[in-house]
């Protein structure tokens, strides 16, 4: 990846690292919500699932430049964490991952911190409540015991999985894995079409295991393909077979971003669901672009050195990555507090449309990274 690392990154690393230490007062202990609001981010508590991409980014920050400036702020927002979870503070949800990998596992990973250990390892047992050893699948959000949501698997699992990966590691205990491993299959056979679309959510029975029908919530149709949850399947299919070995899972993420890509419009960056391309007078995303830039580069990483698609996936990554390091950044928008632009959250609910996204701001700093140093993932 060295030669790869031109003027444009540094130029784009700078930009960001700066936006980042901009907003360390702001989000000092609170953190940015999920989308903008007319691209600024209004600070809130630590009670969403994206709470933790802000920490994320800071730890990158971090591991990019060397500085200690951000240490206080990651700390605080730390404790943050560790009151969440002795709190319970809204974890009714398969987010737990997100939450506590960008946040615990990461710390740990950096500095080896026994608490932020032991902390990731009690967030992955509040995560395997939501698994059903019946349908081998872990309910995504609301209420266990709720019958309209009750059985609900969506593809942003896959990402969420790595925290059961790490807790069987650290433990020894194999149950978290079999549960991340199951619900990874079954999000194989039932998510993924025989097209290598996929469904944003699927439903089971919870009760015989049935397997039941698919459906969205934010791509533009049940059978159309949601480019964020795209997107999410490339990176996480990959991550699951970093953890099992099983090549069909890296087989059925080379499917996927060969369709995404595929997909893709002229500039690289795609539409909010993968239906649209130019001409269409719909909105894109470009935090699934930032999401499968990193899914690319590690599914790249991967492949043996004889398979071609190694080379064409890296190829495309450092396209995509250009093409939102030119275009899709804050750099003409000074009182923007986020780093890319034109994301879309919930374009059927009308909510975060062509805003800044937490998440886009995360991985396109974690694409960077990726560009720029070997980097330990933190997933």
């Amino acid at each position: 990846m060295k030669e790869k690392c031109t003027e444009m990154i540094k130029n784009s690393i700078d930009f960001s690292l700066k936006k980042i230490q901009q907003n360390l007062e702001t989000f000092s202990e609170l953190v940015p919500p999920a989308a903008s609001e007319n691209l600024v981010y209004q600070p809130e508590g630590n009670t969403d699932w994206t709470a933790s991409f802000w920490v994320g980014q800071l730890f990158l920050a971090k591991e990019i430049d060397g500085s200690d400036r951000y240490d206080q702020v990651i700390e605080n927002q730390l404790k943050s964490f560790e009151t969440r979870l002795k709190n319970k503070v809204d974890l009714e949800t398969h987010d737990i991952g997100f939450l506590y990998i960008l946040s615990t596992i990461a710390d740990y990973k950096l500095n080896r911190t026994p608490n932020s250990k032991l902390l990731a390892i009690q967030a992955a047992d509040l995560l395997m409540e939501r698994y059903n050893e019946k349908a081998g699948i872990i309910q995504a959000w609301g209420n266990l015991e709720d019958d309209n949501e009750n059985g609900r698997i969506i593809i942003d699992c896959l990402m969420n999985l790595p925290l059961l990966y790490f807790a069987s590691n650290e433990t020894g205990d194999e149950s978290y894995r079999d549960a991340a491993y199951r619900h990874a299959k079954q999000t194989q056979k039932y998510i993924v079409r025989d097209n290598f679309t996929t469904y944003h959510s699927y439903f089971f029975d919870t009760q015989t295991g049935e397997a039941k029908f698919g459906k969205t919530v934010q791509g533009y149709s049940d059978d159309s393909c949601w480019a964020r949850g795209q997107a999410w399947g490339i990176y996480g299919f990959t991550l699951s077979y970093l953890y099992t070995g099983d090549v069909s899972f890296i087989e059925t993420a080379k499917h996927l971003a060969d369709y995404f890509i595929s997909h893709l419009p002229a500039d690289n960056v795609p539409f909010w669901d993968l239906i649209f391309n130019d001409g269409d007078d719909q909105e894109r995303d470009s935090s699934s672009a930032a999401i499968a830039i990193c899914g690319l580069l590690e599914l790249a990483k991967q492949l043996p050195l004889s398979d071609s698609k190694r080379e064409s996936y890296e190829k495309k990554a450092y396209e995509i990555l250009q093409s939102l390091s030119e275009n899709y950044t804050t750099k003409n928008v000074p009182y923007s507090n986020g780093l890319l632009i034109h994301g879309v959250y919930n374009k059927n609910g009308n909510v975060g449309v062509d805003e800044c996204m937490s998440w886009g701001d995360y991985f396109y700093m974690e694409s960077l990274t990726r560009f720029n140093q070997v980097w330990n993932r933190y997933w």
